[in-house]
């Protein structure tokens, strides 16, 4: 049986890895010249590395963590449903225990009427689903020619070919020929970087405006939808102003358009509610989730349709799926995930308790000389890093080269937390305690220190 064990020495293992493995995201000569960082194990908000390190991981992963990390009741259920049913499709009229259980759950703890759930295995999956959902859904309504999509630039809604599209980053279009027909975009709410001399409740206002512009310059008879994540998540953690949102789902009413909520990031739990549509105030008639949903120990990721689209959704054959769409093991870890999350009151204690703790203690790094904006909901962070805090100016390098000296020094110092252009942002498991956010944050301000000193050293602080 072919097994690597955790005691193969480092440069081994990262010279088997720069060798046969295909990184994410990643530039792989960079990672070849100064081999990858081996995760060995991991146990709530920590993660142990090849040679013994202890790193407080504020990232929960890739956003998802959310129960923390070493749960051996979701290996347990796992196992369990492996040696019962390990595979079978939802196919063919066909279903298992799991998915019916999953999907009642889901019914339960989504919001309004979204009562039904087409499952995937990723958020990806189920923004592709998403786009083709929309499209049948006006189809079968009898308005085929409402077929455009409106998204953001900066929005993130995953990396297929599909989902890419419907996300608004430039540096993903530029590759693969993306982004497809039929997506248009209008500008993010993202004031700091973005309002000039607005006020936040103008911009906002602004900003959500446009999609309305949107809506009739293409006309209504040509969009279908519109779709954002409440909170946007790895386009830097950008808390819209309070304004943004209301316009938003008064412009979607007024014009008969589908709100599609991406809560791959933000859902359950992260923003404080069980879903951030939930703390923004919408009624989305779809919603995306994933990560969360089974706290990574399981890819799965599903679309939540309200009855009004089930139904018209249901009317006919829906010629989509994939083959894990509802696996059962994944949806098997998933409920016992939602389980966890309910009876130890995670999301409870996250709103009332550990969060506004951690809100606090974040906001103070806007003293930092180097930090001119420090927002947080729930657990998703942002730090604006800035030369000039009363001007939000940027820095004399190219947007994010800051941010990465920064990251590196967060590395340095055992902490996972990722830039995004030259913010710093951090999304930790929703177990975090109130002694490991001080841990959090006290290593933070050091990577800041540093990172400053290092910015200074490049003449870059000006």
């Amino acid at each position: 049986m072919a097994t690597i064990t955790n005691h193969m020495p480092t440069a081994e293992l990262q010279a088997l890895d720069a060798a046969h493995h295909v990184h994410p995201f990643s530039t792989q000569a960079d990672l070849e010249k100064s081999g990858v960082r081996v995760i060995t194990g991991a146990k709530g908000v920590w993660l142990t590395d090849s040679e013994g390190s202890e790193i407080l991981d504020a990232m929960a992963g890739l956003w998802c963590v959310n129960i923390g990390y070493g749960r051996d009741e979701l290996a347990d259920v796992a196992a369990r449903q492996m040696r019962e049913l390990p595979y079978y499709n939802t196919f063919f009229m066909t279903s298992h225990v799991p998915v019916i259980a999953l999907s009642a759950k889901l019914a339960e703890l989504a919001p309004g009427d979204l009562n039904h759930t087409f499952f995937a295995s990723s958020g990806s999956e189920a923004n592709d689903t998403n786009l083709r959902l929309v499209r049948t859904y006006w189809g079968e309504k009898g308005k085929p020619s409402k077929q455009v999509i409106i998204s953001r630039w900066n929005a993130y809604h995953g990396s297929s070919v599909g989902s890419a599209s419907l996300g608004g980053m430039k540096g993903m279009h530029a590759q693969g020929g993306l982004p497809i027909p039929g997506i248009h975009y209008i500008n993010q709410p993202d004031w700091w970087s973005e309002g000039g001399d607005m006020s936040p409740e103008d911009f906002g206002l602004a900003r959500a405006q446009e999609l309305e512009q949107a809506i009739i310059d293409l006309g209504e008879d040509n969009v279908a939808a519109f779709i954002a994540e409440p909170i946007q998540g790895a386009g830097g953690v950008i808390i819209p102003p309070e304004t943004y949102w209301p316009e938003i789902q008064r412009i979607c009413d007024k014009y008969e358009i589908l709100l599609i909520a991406d809560e791959v990031i933000c859902g359950f739990g992260r923003t404080g509610s069980w879903f951030g549509s939930q703390t923004v105030g919408i009624r989305p008639d779809i919603m995306t989730i994933a990560k969360g949903l089974s706290s990574g120990y399981q890819p799965i990721g599903g679309s939540i349709l309200s009855d009004e689209v089930a139904a018209v959704i249901g009317a006919t054959e829906f010629n989509h799926g994939y083959t894990y769409s509802g696996h059962p093991v994944a949806s098997a870890v998933a409920l016992e995930n939602l389980r966890i999350l309910e009876e130890e009151k995670i999301v409870d204690t996250l709103r009332d308790d550990t969060g506004p703790y951690l809100k606090a203690k974040f906001e103070e790094m806007a003293e930092h000389p180097m930090v001119g904006e420090a927002k947080i909901i729930g657990a998703m962070g942002s730090l604006a890093l800035t030369p000039d805090k009363g001007a939000r100016a940027k820095f004399a390098a190219d947007a994010g080269t800051v941010g990465y000296m920064v990251r590196e020094r967060c590395f340095a110092n055992n902490l996972v937390m990722r830039h995004v252009g030259d913010r710093m942002i951090i999304s930790p498991p929703l177990t975090i305690t109130k002694g490991e956010i001080d841990t959090l944050i006290a290593r933070a301000w050091q990577s800041l220190d540093e990172g400053m000193a290092n910015v200074k050293d490049a003449g870059l602080f000006v």
